[in-house]
């Protein structure tokens, strides 16, 4: 049970009860009408009917910012069966790649039907909670696998709250960066030796801000998500380039180190651009790796 509290400070402060919805179909009407923004996945089609055959019926399909499948399933309350049937539609995706390639083919475009990520699929269950055994098997499994807990506040709030995510093994993230470079390397032309150690480092940062990182790889650059990507890294000869989803607004840009990017094109996603090339760099970076990773 979630022990989030929403409390109104208009006229006083008053408690703002959680609900659940009435039917199933309402949470899936709501997250249908906004998936990308809370999600970060662009929607494909409701009810997809898989066949004869197969027998059933696919709450949503949608495709993710890195451009994987999404299956999303809905509960109305908690349903120890949601993980399994998840599971039984997922194993229908991967053997009708070319079914599902055509559905993104006819709502996206020939470029997105190209580009599926058929490395990483993934399973979003939404529900009004979760059993324990739900979060073992998710935290124990090989898909990508996302447990989010749903609430209504009022009329017009919802929440939602990742509870437990499958995810690939990290490293612990450094204490304390060791000096990296080579000696006599002048500070703005790094070393090949130090870019590696600056993508690295980034790397143990980045899996190590949450339990629910997961790590896409991508042809073009490495993305780390939640729900949403948070970052993405895109290695170059002399630097990195890491996008970040907090709001360059929101920051203070500095010649050289961030980059205000709304509207320019770059491989992955987000609007803040933060170029690493040392040491140094990456450590001016951490609190907006935070940042991003609470936007997320």
């Amino acid at each position: 049970m979630s022990t989030l509290r929403l409390f109104s400070t208009q006229g006083g402060v008053t408690e703002v009860a959680p609900r659940l919805v009435d039917e199933e179909a309402e949470v899936q009407a709501l997250v249908e009408g906004a998936m990308e923004s809370m999600l970060g996945v662009r929607f494909l089609a409701t009810e997809y009917f898989t066949g004869s055959v197969h027998g059933g019926r696919i709450d949503s399909l949608g495709l993710d910012e890195n451009g994987a499948p999404v299956i999303v399933e809905y509960k109305r309350a908690t349903d120890p069966g949601v993980i399994n049937q998840g599971l039984f539609y997922m194993a229908w995706l991967v053997d009708h790649r070319t079914e599902f390639e055509a559905l993104v083919r006819e709502r996206l475009g020939a470029t997105a039907a190209s580009q599926v990520l058929w490395s990483a699929p993934r399973l979003i269950c939404i529900a009004d909670d979760f059993t324990r055994y739900d979060l073992h098997a998710v935290r124990e499994h090989r898909r990508s696998i996302d447990l989010v807990r749903y609430r209504l506040y009022g009329e017009h709030h919802i929440a939602l709250e990742t509870v437990a995510a499958s995810v690939a093994t990290r490293a612990k993230a450094p204490t304390r960066l060791r000096r990296i470079g080579t000696a006599g390397t002048p500070p703005t032309q790094p070393s090949p030796a130090a870019i590696a150690y600056v993508a690295s480092a980034v790397d143990e940062l980045l899996l190590g801000l949450g339990e629910d990182v997961k790590k896409v790889r991508r042809q073009q650059y490495d993305a780390y998500q939640r729900l949403r990507n948070f970052a993405c890294v895109t290695p170059r000869q002399d630097k990195l380039l890491v996008y970040l989803k907090a709001a360059p607004a929101a920051v203070d840009l500095v010649p050289g180190f961030t980059r205000d990017m709304t509207g320019l094109g770059h491989h992955g996603t987000g609007d803040l651009e933060v170029r690493l090339r040392s040491e140094e760099d990456v450590e001016r970076a951490v609190e907006l790796f935070r940042l991003s990773y609470a936007a997320a």
